[in-house]
C-alpha cells in the first residue's frame, strides 16, 4: 500500500558536519549518495538508514570497501567509526532547544585572537560547523575574571578550524575579559549548542558593536538577526553599554512614543544598516563583569512587519516559503509553513532529518538524498 506513503527527494551541500535536511515529513528511510566523494574515488560514497535501526545509526560505504555499520550511541560501530554519527530524524520545537553540556575540559579555553574574534578550544571533539549557535555558562577563570560578560548571549559558529576550535564574534581585545586558561575555577566552563535557535523569526538579536560612519549607522549581532530590508526594530540596551539615546524608550521628545527605525540594509547575516540616526553616546560591551543580580544584556528586537508584500511569482519556484537562518549552517534554509510576508512574524519550526558527521563527508560535497514515510512499516 501507498495510499499515504510521503516521497522525497533533493540535493544538499555538506557542511563538513551535521548537515540538516528539511522536508515535510518524518521519514523511516533515508539513502543518499555523496556525488563528489564518487568523483574523487575516497571517502563515504552512500549510506542508508530504516527506523528500527534507532538514532545516529546507518549503514555506509567508502570508496573501495565493502558496507559498514555506524551504530546508536552507546553501541558498537564498526572499526573506528564513531558511534551516534549517523542519520537522526528531527522535529524542531521547544522540548528539544539545547543540545547537552560540553565542558571545555583540562586543555580547553577561550582566548582572545584579534579585535574582533574571540577562539574557544575544547579538549573533546565539539561537533560544531559554521552556522551552528552556542550558548556559554560558568566563564570564570577566577572569583573576579573571566568572560561572565558573554555567558548567556546565543553566538553563532563563524569558523571551525579544526575538531577541538572554533570562533565567534565578539570584541576580542576588551580589556574587561580575561581569557579562559586551564587551572583556576574553570572547571565548570561550557556551553551549549542552540538546536533551533529560530523556531519564530524575527526575533532577539544581541548587538555586540553599533557604529556610525557619516549617515549609517552598522549594527553587528551575535548570531543571524533573520531582519528584512524594511523591517521596523527598537532598541533595548542597559545603562552600562552606552548608546541609550537609542531606546525605544523613555522618548523625553514625545514621552511615551516609542522610537523605532527602520532597517536599510542587511550587508551580512550578522549585521544590519540604518540610515539617520539620532545622536547618541557610544556603545561598548567593554564593561566589567560585577554580579549576577541585575545582569542585562543590549537588545534589537523587530517591532513591526515589512508589509511590503509577499515573495513574487518566480516560475518554477512558486511562492516560495521564507528562508531564514535556522542554525544549522551558514546558508538560509526555506522553512516548511508555507508563503508569507517577508520580514513578517514567521513559524520556524520545521522537521526532517540530519545527515551526521560520519557519512557528510567534507564541506561542499554534492550529497543526493531519498526520504520516505511508508504508511505500512513492520
Amino acid at each position: 500500500m501507498a495510499e499515504y506513503s510521503r516521497l522525497a527527494s533533493g540535493q544538499v551541500t555538506s557542511t563538513g558536519g551535521q548537515t540538516v535536511v528539511v522536508v515535510p515529513f518524518i521519514p523511516n528511510y533515508i539513502a543518499i549518495e555523496n556525488v563528489t566523494r564518487l568523483v574523487a574515488g575516497a571517502g563515504v560514497t552512500s549510506a542508508s538508514w530504516t527506523t528500527d535501526m534507532g538514532q545516529g545509526a546507518s549503514v555506509l560505504s567508502t570508496f573501495g570497501t565493502g558496507a559498514q555499520y555506524i551504530a546508536p550511541v552507546g553501541q558498537t560501530s564498526s572499526g573506528a567509526l564513531t558511534s551516534g554519527t549517523g542519520f537522526t530524524t528531527i522535529q524542531a520545537g521547544l522540548s528539544l532547544q539545547y543540545g547537552p553540556t560540553t565542558f571545555l575540559g583540562g586543555s580547553g579555553g577561550i582566548a582572545k585572537t584579534s579585535s574582533t574574534v574571540l577562539t574557544v578550544t575544547t579538549t573533546a571533539a565539539h561537533g560544531l560547523v559554521p552556522g551552528n549557535w552556542v550558548i556559554f555558562q560558568n566563564l570564570y577563570q577566577t572569583a573576579s575574571t573571566g568572560m561572565q560578560q558573554i555567558a548567556g548571549i546565543p553566538f553563532e559558529v563563524l569558523t571551525s578550524a579544526s575538531t577541538t576550535t572554533f570562533t565567534i564574534g565578539w570584541v576580542g581585545n576588551s580589556s574587561n575579559l580575561t581569557a579562559i586558561t586551564a587551572g583556576g575555577l574553570n572547571t565548570l566552563a561550557s556551553f551549549k549548542q542552540i538546536l533551533y535557535p529560530a523556531l519564530y523569526v524575527p526575533g532577539v538579536a544581541y548587538p555586540w558593536s553599533i557604529s556610525t560612519s557619516g549617515i549609517v549607522t552598522t549594527v553587528t549581532t551575535t548570531a543571524p538577526h533573520n531582519f528584512q530590508v524594511g523591517q521596523e526594530i527598537a532598541f533595548r540596551i542597559p545603562s552600562a553599554n552606552g548608546s541609550i539615546e537609542l531606546n525605544s524608550l523613555p522618548d523625553v521628545l514625545i514621552p511615551g512614543s516609542p522610537k523605532y527605525y527602520y532597517v536599510a540594509s542587511v550587508p551580512t547575516r550578522d549585521s544590519f544598516t540604518i540610515n539617520n540616526l539620532p545622536a547618541y553616546t557610544a556603545f561598548t560591551v567593554n564593561i566589567p563583569f560585577a554580579n549576577f543580580v541585575g545582569l542585562e544584556f543590549a537588545q534589537v528586537v523587530a517591532v513591526g512587519d515589512v508589509n511590503t508584500g509577499g515573495y513574487p511569482y518566480t516560475g518554477s519556484a512558486l511562492y516560495p516559503s521564507p528562508a531564514i537562518y535556522n542554525g544549522f549552517s551558514t546558508s538560509l534554509t526555506n522553512t516548511i509553513n508555507g508563503p508569507a510576508i517577508q520580514g513578517a512574524y514567521i513559524n520556524g519550526t520545521f522537521q526532517g532529518f540530519i545527515i551526521g558527521a560520519g557519512i557528510s563527508g567534507t564541506a561542499a560535497d554534492v550529497i543526493m538524498w531519498r526520504a520516505y514515510l511508508h504508511d505500512i512499516n513492520t
